[in-house]
């Protein structure tokens, strides 16, 4: 038997078994620090590599080279059931690149990564993180190298953020949320505005996500072009909140898509300026006005609730004159669509579900780390919308009838 035995041939097995039975028997764990099995890991990766070498060897002689074995090295291999002493052979000069585990690889495959990067998804900080680590498997990795394994998710990011889309999304959502975000010694507000896409299919998806500081005419103009850069043609119908500058940025680049203004905003602004003891009164009045069979009886319910509540509240009834053309945009389609368009509350209900997810943070440190956690929120959301829309095969027959054209829909 050659003298270059490696460390799994001289293992013994049935001892092992004996030995770990016995510990299991005394209430030690399988994994995690001093688990049973950590020391047959320990001795299959000692073998792997040792096989890796004789390899190596053996092919550097084929090839007229003189290198030879030089010893051994040890380090600290942290894995996924523990962490342990790993001795990895060396050669004279140095060629030798092992792939079982590289020279400085510190964490056994993927493993550890793709449970930080679970736990990271699930919401829970670097500290956090940390803590469950030591307590679960007996490793000890800092706060630093917990952002390091979260930083692979940001060229992931990008991918996401710039890839193709379709070329028709009948319905689309926009609204923003707002976070704290540590910047120049100081915390400063951001806002992450979401666009959500319907497509023809009735499917739900993330379409966008952008972060600024501020919104206006500009920022929407930049954020309409990337999603046409992307493979967007046409949008049918956009449903928003009060977003500023985003009508005449989307008469720019979408110049068909027709614009919703969200009436259940509209209603929530109105009533911040109605004292409470009017507030019952006037909310069954305007409510005969957005629920209304039709826009001209729509039109008829505002002049009475004019009528009724305009020298009281002069400033509330103006904005409903002001902005009636894109709140009552709804009032041409079917209750179906009705129901879809006349209110945000499908962004919304996503921004509860992220909100999930990053309700744990105060500020976050940066940038990256908050569209870290965002990306891996919208991720575990979208997971769940497989199903088209209620009543989707109605919208849609509705839509291309609306839309003559436009949508495309490839009827069978």
């Amino acid at each position: 038997m050659s003298n270059n035995k490696t460390s799994l041939e001289n293992f013994n097995f049935n001892q092992f078994q004996e030995e770990a039975i016995a510990r299991l028997k005394s209430g030690q764990p399988l994994t995690g620090h001093d688990g049973v099995m950590t020391p047959l890991i320990k001795r299959i990766l000692e073998a792997a590599l040792e096989g890796e070498m004789e390899a190596h060897i053996t092919e550097c002689k084929d090839d007229g080279q003189s290198n030879r074995r030089n010893g051994k090295t040890k380090k600290t291999l942290k894995t996924g059931t523990g962490s342990f002493e790993l001795e990895t052979p060396r050669d004279r000069e140095g060629s030798f690149e092992p792939e079982i585990v590289k020279k400085r690889q510190t964490v056994l495959n993927e493993s550890l990564d793709n449970k930080v990067l679970s736990l990271y998804a699930l919401g829970m900080g670097y500290e956090s993180i940390t803590d469950h680590l030591h307590e679960m498997y007996g490793l000890e990795i800092s706060t630093a190298k917990i952002s390091q394994i979260t930083d692979k998710l940001l060229p992931v990011i990008t991918e996401w953020r710039t890839r193709p889309l379709e070329a028709v999304y009948p319905i689309v959502f926009l609204d923003a949320m707002h976070f704290k975000v540590r910047e120049e010694g100081k915390v400063v507000s951001k806002a992450i505005y979401s666009i959500l896409g319907v497509n023809k299919h009735g499917r739900k998806e993330i379409i966008g996500i952008y972060l600024s500081e501020s919104e206006g005419a500009r920022f929407w103009l930049g954020v309409l072009n990337d999603l046409r850069t992307r493979g967007i043609e046409d949008i049918l119908i956009a449903s928003i909140d009060g977003l500023k500058g985003f009508p005449e940025a989307i008469a720019e680049v979408f110049p068909k898509a027709e614009i919703q203004l969200c009436v259940v905003h509209q209603i929530r602004n109105s009533l911040k300026y109605i004292v409470s003891k009017d507030q019952k009164a006037f909310m069954l009045d305007l409510r005969l006005v957005y629920r209304a069979s039709s826009r001209d009886a729509a039109e008829q319910y505002l002049l009475e609730l004019g009528e009724k509540w305009g020298k009281k509240y002069p400033a509330v009834i103006k904005s409903w004159h002001a902005n009636w053309e894109t709140l009552s945009q709804y009032f041409k389609y079917p209750d179906e669509l009705r129901r879809i368009i006349y209110t945000t509350n499908i962004i919304e209900g996503f921004h509860r579900q992220v909100r999930k997810y990053t309700k744990s943070k105060g500020a976050f440190v940066s940038e990256n780390a908050l569209m870290k956690l965002i990306y891996c929120a919208c991720q575990n959301v979208m997971e769940k919308w497989y199903q088209p829309m209620h009543n989707w095969a109605l919208i849609a027959s509705q839509l291309q009838i609306y839309f003559d054209g436009r949508l495309n829909l490839e009827l069978r």
